[in-house]
């Protein structure tokens, strides 16, 4: 074989490689550049139904208040109650190897003010309202109900994410006031019954640990997560595509992604919180 000839098949080989690389990453690529716009398109819809909330129409708001928080109270309840009753046993169990397990309610009421109760809540009681969300309006979207309220002249952000977004404001901080409420009483009456730790002695530390910003953090952590949930469904469900099969596509996408969301959120709060 010639020199030349060897050469020209050594660029058809570097070429080849070339393209597979491309092919390669160009998807990867693309996948990227539509995550990204799906994040800024989150950001943008969150922050126009913010700026639009007032005035709001307080009927519609109450019944999605009804609609989400309502209904989710019982396995809101059942959460918290089931996370008290482990959180509970695991650490009077650990603290009764130093013979302290008198004091598991400071660990306790630690744990659930901050962290367990409003991202237990957040992940179980927000992947239903997210999904719901997403469900509903993609339907609407399926279905042309919401090019008929823009045909009638009216905004479907205010009318119909405006509503969802401030209810999950109120539903999700109030669930975790329930869920605080809920795992501090499943605690202390698990640890009377394994370790005859009397209630007043578990609720005096409780009383002596838990300061107000433990309270408001958990809250706060709440808010946020509300919002997200809320924003998250609605955009999944403004911009289905594929019919019927792209609501459950939503649906699915909708509870993956906040769920992710609010862990990242958590981490950042906590971390931001704890600086102060």
């Amino acid at each position: 074989m010639r020199p030349s000839e060897e050469l020209e098949q050594d660029d058809g080989s570097l070429r080849q490689i070339v393209q597979q690389e491309l092919e390669a990453i160009i998807p990867f690529s693309e996948k990227v550049r539509e995550f990204l716009e799906e994040i800024g398109g989150m950001f943008v819809m969150g922050g126009q139904a913010l700026a639009r909330s007032v005035p709001f129409a307080t009927a519609d708001v109450s019944y999605q208040v009804e609609s989400l928080g309502a209904r989710s109270l019982g396995i809101a309840i059942l959460v918290a109650t089931f996370a008290g009753l482990v959180i509970s046993l695991q650490f009077a169990f650990f603290l009764a190897r130093f013979g302290v397990q008198h004091t598991v309610g400071k660990v306790v009421v630690l744990t659930l003010f901050r962290e367990l109760a409003p991202v237990l809540t957040a992940l179980t009681v927000g992947a239903r309202i997210g999904s719901g969300i997403a469900a509903e309006l993609g339907s609407m979207k399926v279905t042309e109900q919401l090019d008929a309220i823009r045909a009638l002249g009216a905004d479907p952000l205010r009318k119909l994410v405006v509503p969802r977004v401030l209810a999950c404001l109120v539903v999700m901080p109030a669930l975790t006031v329930i869920a605080d409420v809920v795992g501090v009483a499943a605690g202390s009456a698990v640890v009377k019954l394994q370790y005859g730790i009397p209630f007043d002695q578990f609720y005096q530390s409780v009383v002596e640990t838990a300061q107000l910003g433990d309270f408001t953090s958990g809250v706060f952590k709440g808010v946020i997560f509300g919002l997200i949930i809320s924003v998250v469904g609605c955009f999944k469900g403004f911009h289905v595509e594929g019919g019927t099969e792209g609501v459950g596509r939503a649906t699915t996408q909708t509870v993956a992604i906040a769920s992710v969301a609010v862990c990242l959120a958590d981490f950042f709060i906590t971390k931001i919180s704890l600086a102060f």
